[in-house]
């Protein structure tokens, strides 16, 4: 089965130069190579007021000057980003602190300022890297496990093929162009991207060439579909608004790891919560509550998930309110609906200590600098990921988590490999062979002969793969 959809794949459509790819990876990676962006001032420098005339030719001012304009993203600091003002609003209008899981939401996800929401962070010209941007193989083999599961569901005519945080929509393209023979699967398929930022939803948009049927019913939502599988595509802000009643498959690469934590140190008194004040010089700083937060539930959760002797050698624990959350919802829909959700990031399989970290521009920089200019992201729990869905659900199953080099390797991606490599130029399967690497070496790659602080690093074990899938339909490939 593996062998034949991996055969018939369309031919790589995509490749990515290997000259024009950086140097490094992921969010743990450190490189430095030139950015370029225009800065705009937040409101137009014009004066704004148009003259309309009437019929009378009474003269009518419009003052437009005070209408937001979102400006342009800048890696430059200033004195005083609307962000910054809007989190120094939040604390001084508390009167204390603010937790770091709230910052981190504000960060990343404010509607007007947050990192995420007016532009395109990934990539080269972006912030940081992922799987599906280095080579189109990564989503190819995500198809592959997709149409296994939806086999294994015993081929339903109706699916939601649902993506979280999609990104650009370079992993649900390149699964879609490599499902596009096989049309009892795609044809069944609805797909959902899950996703908060505007900015990336035209993105999106366009990756999977989708066109908007007319439709002369006032009453009737506007038909989306996308060329690449002749399927229906739909947005939304969250999972939950994503239809239920029918088979679901879930796809989570990268998104829990941004999802926001709540940190906690061990202090005298026991378990403090670290939260983000301000000092009196106006600069963003760490403090530890003096009193217990609502957050410390969740602590005490995932404290009795572990064993004593895990915690008591930490003196700092993450917990993810939000991720557990999460993982409850979407295995109860799993559980009721059926189908499978699988979950691709970078973390550990026990509890997290001290993995917050802000990555602009591909360098490592301070968390609490210039709010708003870098990428914030923490390591997955993949064990409280397990007890969290094994906790709201006694009709799912768990498996993994595996290495991304077992998940792909156990695929076939070096069948397809193989198979790009048979039709493209010396460029491309250079280009082919570094993808290769990236996504299932470990440490750096033995053949690299370019500049040293260039050289690829493999994502085959810093990555982990692991499913949540409905106990009727058995054990998922290829975790068996």
């Amino acid at each position: 089965m593996l062998r034949k959809l991996l055969q018939q794949a369309p031919t790589a459509r995509r490749f990515l130069s290997a000259h024009s790819t950086p140097p490094l990876l992921n969010k743990f990676s450190v490189f430095s190579y030139s950015y370029s962006s225009s800065s705009q001032s937040e409101f137009p420098h014009s004066n704004s007021i148009e003259h309309l005339e009437d019929q009378s030719t009474n003269t009518i001012s419009i003052d437009r000057s005070g209408l937001y304009n979102p400006p342009e993203h800048s890696h430059e600091p200033s004195s005083d980003s609307e962000l910054v003002k809007h989190l120094k609003g939040i604390i001084k209008f508390r009167g204390g602190p603010i937790s770091v899981a709230e910052y981190m939401e504000e960060v990343l996800t404010n509607p007007k300022a947050g990192f995420y929401i007016n532009r395109d962070v990934f990539g080269t010209e972006g912030d940081f890297i992922t799987s599906p941007e280095v080579s189109q193989m990564f989503g190819e083999m995500v198809g592959v496990w997709a149409m296994c599961l939806w086999e294994q569901m015993g081929q339903p005519k109706r699916v939601n093929l649902v993506e979280l945080g999609p990104g650009r929509g370079t992993l649900m393209a390149d699964l879609l162009r490599g499902a596009s023979k096989f049309k009892n699967f795609t044809e069944s398929l609805h797909i959902h991207m899950v996703e908060c930022s505007p900015a990336l939803q035209k993105l999106q948009h366009q990756n999977l060439k989708c066109v908007d049927e007319d439709n002369t019913s006032e009453n009737v939502e506007k038909r989306i579909t996308s060329t690449l599988a002749g399927a229906p595509v739909s947005w939304h802000a969250a999972l939950e608004q994503v239809p239920s009643g029918l088979p679901t498959i879930i796809i989570a690469h990268e998104f829990y790891d941004a999802l926001p934590i709540h940190q906690f140190q061990r202090a005298s008194r026991g378990w403090c919560e670290k939260m983000v004040d301000v000092t009196e010089d106006s600069s963003f700083r760490f403090v530890l509550s003096p009193q217990p937060t609502p957050a410390t539930l969740y602590l005490m959760k995932r404290c009795k998930w572990a064993v004593p002797e895990e915690i008591e050698k930490l003196n700092q624990i993450e917990v993810c309110p939000k991720s557990i959350d999460l993982t409850q919802t979407l295995a109860k829909r799993i559980g009721t609906d059926g189908g499978g959700a699988l979950i691709i990031d970078y973390g550990l399989n026990g509890v997290v200590s001290d993995s917050l970290q802000a990555i602009r521009k591909h360098k490592f920089v301070d968390i609490l600098d210039n709010p708003g200019t870098a990428d914030l992201s923490a390591y997955v729990d993949f064990a409280c990921i397990r007890h969290s869905a094994e906790e709201a659900s006694d009709d799912v199953s768990v498996h993994g988590p595996i290495t991304q080099s077992q998940f792909l390797g156990s695929l076939g991606i070096n069948f397809r490999v193989e198979a790009l490599l048979q039709n493209c130029t010396d460029e491309q399967a250079e280009s082919l062979r570094t993808g290769y690497w990236r996504l299932v070496g470990e440490g750096e790659a033995p053949f690299w002969e370019g500049p040293d602080d260039q050289v690829p690093i493999g994502m085959g074990t810093r990555y982990m793969a692991m499913a949540i899938v409905n106990k009727k339909q058995g054990v998922p490939v290829p975790f068996q």
